[in-house]
């Protein structure tokens, strides 16, 4: 299992998933570019001295992540996908795709995954924080496959 952030904005979220990926014990790829330096102070206060013990990969572009991705689904989580997450069937080396926080994904990312899942809100609710609804996948996704505390 994997989480993917695609061209993040915001350090502090960044930091939040790459410390929940280490807890969790899953790996992270970051494409980008990324409207932040990686170095940046708050992503390292957000991630605090657990970023260096996540499976990081960097890629300079979607096209460089696909050509370097491990095997495995690419699943998108979008606002208006008609798939619940909850009802959705994770499998061991899916990868979960997180957009931009401004924007969330591009069309022409989301035509390269092999699914998009939603988490169902209330009416009238556009989105969640980035962070908050990758841990909440995650969480599933971790929880279906039996991966979820694995190590620990």
């Amino acid at each position: 299992m994997r989480l993917c952030l695609y061209q993040p904005e915001i350090p502090q979220n960044t930091g939040t998933l790459l410390r929940l990926a280490a807890c969790m014990g899953v790996g992270v790829d970051i494409v980008g570019p990324c409207g932040f330096v990686l170095s940046d102070r708050k992503l390292r206060r957000s991630g605090m001295d657990y970023l260096d013990q996540v499976d990081l990969k960097i890629h300079s572009s979607w096209e460089k992540f696909l050509e370097e991705k491990p095997i495995g689904r690419l699943i998108s989580l979008v606002p208006k996908a008609s798939a619940s997450y909850i009802a959705f069937n994770f499998v061991q080396n899916d990868i979960l795709v997180l957009g931009r926080e401004g924007d969330g994904l591009p069309q022409e990312v989301l035509d390269q995954t092999n699914q998009q899942v939603r988490i169902p809100m209330q009416p009238g609710r556009r989105s969640l924080n980035v962070a908050i609804a990758g841990a909440m996948v995650l969480g599933e996704a971790l929880r279906q496959t039996h991966q979820f505390g694995v190590g620990i």
